[in-house]
């Protein structure tokens, strides 16, 4: 990544995110995976990694969020992504909190591979369907260059027994990421992100799901009720704007939310 950085403010201003000022641009999908790791138990959650960690968008929201005790590794293969999240780091006083490594996660650097993690967040790299985004930093932020499996795995890796894996990604990948999680990790949690219905009212699918699984846990896997992000006229739900504004976990927004006598769940 190469050319100039600008400045933006993500979670309602709580977070100061540096980006390239041409290219990829965050959007609300690392705000919704940092809001879905939980904090609390079964198990302490103090060391976090984020896999594919980019400008950190991700990692500092959860930090936002988070106690003083809790420290995020970040991991990202592309240098001149990794300086950026360095800097957002020190930009919102998390350096000490937030260290980030230049590497590989099919490979990966010492400091991933040191001590087992007690969360791992990620967003896997994907190609979007349709025409390939003509900016190369977009297009290579979303590049499947690795099996899905193979980049699950990789996390599973990472974690201590019992440890919580928390990936975002495509709705229409599902069953590819279930299957890469058989045998290494249950309890699976599954949360659709809904975009809500159109303008005439009509639903529509989820293009977005959450999956929280636990390494080396039997369980049977639960389907949550998840988030609609959009009312009909494009904005966001009040339960979305708790997450996205105000850095409200995952899990207390979906509680929020509430079944109109039509059936439309809204914040």
């Amino acid at each position: 990544m190469s050319g100039e950085a600008e400045e933006t403010s993500i979670l309602g201003g709580r977070v100061r995110l540096l980006q390239p000022a041409r290219g990829y641009r965050v959007a609300m999908d690392p705000v919704l995976l940092a809001a879905a790791v939980p904090l609390g138990g079964p198990g302490r959650v103090t060391r976090v990694l984020d896999a594919g960690l980019g400008t950190g968008a991700a990692a500092l929201c959860l930090l936002a969020r988070a106690s003083a005790e809790v420290r995020v590794t970040g991991l990202e293969i592309d240098a001149g992504m990794a300086a950026l999240a360095t800097r957002s780091a020190a930009l919102n006083g998390m350096t000490e909190r937030l260290p980030v490594s230049v590497g590989d996660l099919m490979d990966p650097p010492h400091a991933a591979t040191s001590e087992p993690f007690d969360a791992v967040l990620t967003n896997p790299p994907y190609h979007e369907s349709g025409t390939p985004p003509p900016n190369p930093g977009r297009a290579g932020a979303h590049a499947a260059t690795v099996p899905l499996a193979r980049w699950i795995g990789a996390c599973l890796d990472r974690l201590r027994p019992k440890g919580r894996l928390v990936v975002i990604h495509r709705a229409d990948c599902l069953d590819t990421l279930l299957a890469a999680l058989a045998g290494r990790a249950g309890a699976a949690e599954i949360l659709p992100l809904w975009p809500g219905p159109d303008r005439d009212g009509i639903a529509r699918p989820a293009r977005r799901v959450i999956v929280r699984a636990r390494r080396d846990v039997r369980g049977a896997a639960t389907l949550w009720p998840g988030l609609v992000l959009h009312t009909p006229d494009g904005g966001h739900t009040a339960a979305a704007e708790r997450v996205l504004r105000h850095g409200e976990a995952l899990d207390a927004a979906m509680a929020g939310q509430r079944a109109g006598p039509d059936g439309v769940v809204a914040g």
